[in-house]
């Protein structure tokens, strides 16, 4: 198993830069779960935060071409992801929600380890994403 920083992913999906996105096609187009000489791709979540950071604000990218780009991600067993039945979830509140996915993604994370509630002074991430507004 190999870790895929962000910018990897980022060429991978952008096909913004001619030698940098042949590589990173070329290195996920390799990977494989099947194959022990293959390798599988490992994502964190911090890799998904930024990944969505950077394809919405530096190459605007549309809301639902982000979840398409994460639930190829979560869905394709050729990548691992950190804590995947946590991002799924983040990613369900997201695609309904206005809130950004690293809300979402926090919201669900305090709730996998019981917390009651999260708190937050964004009012997009209190009413969409379940959060608790502080007033």
């Amino acid at each position: 198993m190999i870790g895929l920083d962000t910018n990897v992913l980022v060429r991978y999906f952008a096909q913004d830069h001619q030698i940098q996105s042949a590589k990173a096609t070329t290195l996920i187009e390799s990977l494989s779960d099947k194959d022990r000489d293959k390798k599988r791709g490992f994502v964190s979540l911090v890799t998904l935060i930024e990944l969505v950071w950077v394809m919405q604000g530096a190459y605007k990218i549309k809301k639902s071409d982000i979840v398409k780009i994460l639930t190829l991600l979560l869905q394709t067993r050729e990548f691992i992801v950190e804590n995947t039945e946590v991002a799924l979830q983040a990613l369900s509140l997201f695609a309904d929600s206005k809130s950004g996915f690293a809300d979402c993604l926090i919201e669900r994370t305090g709730h996998k380890f019981g917390c009651q509630y999260t708190v937050t002074f964004d009012t997009d991430a209190a009413t969409t994403s379940g959060m608790h507004l502080i007033t």
